[in-house]
């Protein structure tokens, strides 16, 4: 693996960022609006095997104290070889002084905590398809 990470969204493929979070089994948009949502976003990370897209990740913040991570997703073939951790690491990295939310997939809570997330006791949510996220776990 050749691993050249990227903090921008220069010359990103949103068909290929589509794909990949459809193939991890995360919700997924048409290209336009992943673009849209990570070019409104305070921290991007792109990571990258020579030039083919693998993983990326994002946080929307204040910059200064509050930060949420969104659409953390690593192609399955590069899973459980450091892609994640990479992301995350350097999400956390670009804004240290904040502290982070995020809600994590079904099942891959035990990533989050080894990097150093707690579980939350007073955690809401309202999403726009309520059922099919009580359906996918993410609710009760």
């Amino acid at each position: 693996m050749n691993l050249n990470i990227q903090y921008n969204c220069l010359n990103v493929d949103w068909n290929d960022v589509s794909e990949i979070l459809k193939k991890v089994g995360m919700a997924y948009f048409e290209a336009k609006m992943h673009e849209k949502a990570f070019k409104n976003s305070h921290t991007v990370i792109f990571v990258f095997d020579d030039n083919k897209l693998i993983g990326f990740g994002r946080a929307i913040s204040d910059g200064s104290y509050q930060a949420a991570i969104y659409d953390v997703a690593v192609l399955p073939e590069y899973q459980g070889k450091g892609v994640g951790r990479t992301i995350v690491d350097a999400i956390l990295k670009c804004i240290p002084q904040c502290s982070f939310i995020l809600y994590a997939s079904p099942g891959k809570e035990a990533f989050y905590e080894k990097r150093g997330f707690s579980k939350m006791k007073t955690g809401m949510a309202c999403f726009h398809n309520s059922e099919a996220m009580r359906t996918k776990g993410f609710i009760k």
